[in-house]
């Protein structure tokens, strides 16, 4: 069965397709966005963005699935970072 791709909008306005399981570091760098990052571990938020109004931290998930098909996503913004 043929994976289908997922649309991608990121807080610059590219526009990117990704497919499920891919992860975010990559996907943002494909779109000219640079996620921070900090323990890598999750612990710390360094790396949290917001899909489609979620928080996510990008590096302990994967790009899901999205009955909408398309993923709009900005970066949080923290003052300790």
């Amino acid at each position: 069965m043929k994976e289908s791709k997922i649309k991608i909008k990121w807080s610059n306005n590219n526009e990117t397709y990704a497919t499920v399981g891919d992860d975010w570091f990559s996907s943002a760098e494909n779109a000219g966005i640079y996620i921070p990052t900090g323990c890598l571990t999750g612990s710390c938020g360094a790396c949290e963005i917001d899909v489609n109004g979620e928080t996510v931290r990008a590096c302990i998930s994967n790009i899901k699935g999205n009955k909408k098909c398309l993923l709009k996503v900005s970066l949080t913004t923290d003052p300790f970072w």
